[in-house]
């Protein structure tokens, strides 16, 4: 969030935005939200859960639900507002520290179908189940994919490395359970701002042969570098500052050694690394400071060898998809991106082994939602 507190400075920033999107974020400027870096994780997660709902808490918000024996969702629909998708179900996994590592499921109408595990934004201290919801149906309904969205642990009670293992383990727990939950048996991973990081590394880390069969990447984070000609020409945002960034990665690392591990900056693996990755797709705006960082991950993808396709839209800022509803370039994005993902999705069909049989009760706690 950005409040700049000057009426024509916020006018200027804004200027250079699609019209509709301009409408839609100075709406949002103005509740007035204080810029991220400058709140406490505390705050800013207080003010999250007044405007997402969920507990607030270190972002295991997810109901681990009780073991009602085989698991099964409510199929008759969700019951649940917001953008309808054939049913939902919450379930909890072991996670990779001993704890629940609660997810929560979206089916699509037709079934089986892909299944795409969902990493939420809010560089990685912020984010829940509830504030990746939309994001979560729109996924569903647009791609036609079940969509396994994961409440993994936040900095700074839980700094890098426990994000990208708790991504890794629900990216491994779906393979094994995609059956039991409505898969196909062909998995995708993807995710959004520090969600499209965490996929990334998830992607990085999977042992060979098992990659998943697309990564989907909303305006990720892929390096700690604030000097991009992107990081300059967005530095005060509009929705994401170089200020916020620069917080966001002082809250996650442990220490600036971390910076250089490929699995907190993906775009810094080696090549023959990515070599051996997933098929990528890669959704940037121009008004984003982040939008170098996709493009260079792309880069790097690229000159792999990889299959990656960049997405960049003019007059975009950070967050804009989950502006689909009010602004139509936002909304045709949406469905650009989907189509990139499904066609790739599509092309791993029987090329994998299909999913386990285990069903979600296996190794978790589950409850339908309706």
């Amino acid at each position: 969030m950005t409040d700049t507190g000057d009426g024509s400075a916020r006018s200027d920033r804004l200027a250079a935005l699609d019209p509709d999107l301009r409408e839609a974020v100075a709406e949002v400027e103005a509740l007035g939200v204080p810029p991220w870096h400058a709140l406490s994780v505390e705050s800013a997660r207080r003010i999250e859960d007044d405007l997402f709902g969920g507990d607030g808490g270190d972002g295991r918000d997810g109901d681990e639900g009780s073991d009602d024996g085989d698991g099964a969702a409510n199929d008759d629909g969700d019951g649940v507002p917001g953008l309808p998708v054939a049913s939902t179900l919450d379930l909890a996994i072991d996670g990779p520290d001993g704890d629940d590592l609660p997810l929560r499921v979206y089916r699509p109408a037709e079934t089986p179908a892909p299944t795409l595990v969902f990493l939420h934004g809010g560089g990685w201290c912020l984010g829940t189940l509830d504030s990746a919801d939309d994001l979560a149906r729109q996924l569903c309904r647009r791609v036609g994919a079940v969509v396994v969205s994961v409440d993994y642990r936040l900095a700074p009670e839980h700094p890098f490395p426990a994000a990208v293992d708790d991504a890794i383990r629900a990216l491994r727990w779906t393979r094994e359970h995609a059956s039991g939950v409505g898969g196909n048996g062909v998995v995708g991973v993807a995710g959004s701002s520090a969600g499209g990081n965490l996929a990334a590394a998830a992607s990085l880390a999977a042992p060979a042969g098992e990659a998943p069969a697309v990564h989907t990447l909303l305006y990720p984070i892929t390096d700690r570098d604030f000097e991009t000609a992107s990081y300059e020409a967005n530095a005060d945002g509009p929705l994401l500052t170089r200020a916020d960034m620069r917080h966001f990665w002082e809250t996650y690392l442990r220490s600036d050694v971390d910076a250089a591990n490929p699995h907190a900056a993906p775009a810094r693996a080696d090549e023959s690394v990515l070599a051996e990755r997933a098929p990528a797709v890669v959704v940037t705006g121009e008004r984003d400071p982040l939008r170098d960082d996709g493009a260079a991950y792309v880069a790097r993808l690229s000159d792999a060898g990889v299959d990656a396709e960049l997405l960049d839209y003019e007059g975009m800022c950070h967050g804009f998809l989950s502006f689909a509803d009010a602004v139509p370039a936002a909304d045709a994005a949406f469905d650009d991106l989907a189509a990139a993902t499904r066609e790739r999705l599509d092309a791993a069909e029987g090329e994998r082994p299909a999913g386990g049989s285990g069903e979600p009760s296996d190794q978790s706690r589950s409850e339908s939602r309706s």
